[in-house]
């Protein structure tokens, strides 16, 4: 008997040690063109560490992205720019050095501003053109392809529907992120103080709102960088501030 209350104690910490994250509580307000908000409280039980994940979701039938460039000062923050350029929903955008030069493709309102770049670290491009929203592997970049905007980031953190393993998973930060689920369905994401690993694992094994199993997920400019806005239906907007200037941005836009 003792041997068996051993064992099943044995299995519960084992099971518990592996246990995925758990929504604590959600919550969904409506946009415009069908761009919903979804806010998500969840709980690590392994760690009793909490997180927080804000989606932008949306059809892609409805809706495309549009990268928005900052290459001079002065540089406006992300409320700012979603605003100005009536945009639905946005994030901050991809990496940059500390001359504010992109690192790693970049393209604008159809036109090349930075080439695509090989590196370990920028493993992806988000794109938006007619046929949708795609997030591919550098090497599976479409060059031919007539692209209305595209921006190379990483690193990846779901693919296939599988969390990308080998991540890093000691450092916390405030992260961003595009996703793409099914056929239409797309997503910009932020999410509170996690790491990399942390972060894969959520998007892939929590069902963060209905009909959107993520297939594929992309970091990117995460940190200070990291901001998030959303124009509710009703003209009040949502918004989560970068702590430090950007230079450019992700924002959804109706078709």
């Amino acid at each position: 008997m003792a041997k068996a209350k051993a064992a099943l104690l044995f299995l519960a910490v084992a099971v518990t040690a592996h246990a995925d994250w758990t929504i604590v509580s959600a919550d969904s307000k409506p946009g415009r063109a069908g761009v919903v908000h979804r806010h998500v409280v969840l709980e690590d039980p392994e760690t009793n560490g909490n997180a927080t994940i804000d989606l932008a979701l949306f059809s892609t039938k409805s809706c495309s992205l549009r990268v928005i460039d900052q290459p001079a000062p002065p540089r406006s923050d992300l409320a700012q720019v979603m605003r100005q350029e009536r945009c639905l929903a946005g994030v901050n955008g991809g990496y940059f050095d500390p001359d504010y030069a992109p690192i790693g493709l970049l393209i604008v309102d159809g036109k090349t501003i930075a080439p695509l770049r090989r590196a370990r670290l920028i493993s992806g491009v988000l794109i938006g053109s007619p046929r949708g929203v795609q997030i591919v592997r550098a090497r599976e970049f479409p060059r031919h392809q007539k692209l209305d905007a595209a921006i190379q980031c990483g690193p990846f953190l779901v693919d296939q529907g599988q969390r990308v393993r080998g991540l890093e998973a000691t450092r916390t930060a405030r992260r961003t992120f595009a996703a793409i689920a099914g056929v239409d369905r797309a997503a910009l994401g932020f999410c509170s103080n996690v790491s990399l690993s942390e972060l894969a694992k959520i998007l892939a094994t929590t069902r963060l709102a209905d009909d959107f199993k993520i297939q594929r997920a992309l970091n990117l400019d995460g940190g200070s960088s990291s901001a998030f806005w959303f124009m509710r239906e009703n003209g009040a907007a949502y918004s989560i501030s970068e702590q430090k200037t950007v230079r450019n941005f992700v924002g959804i836009v109706p078709r």
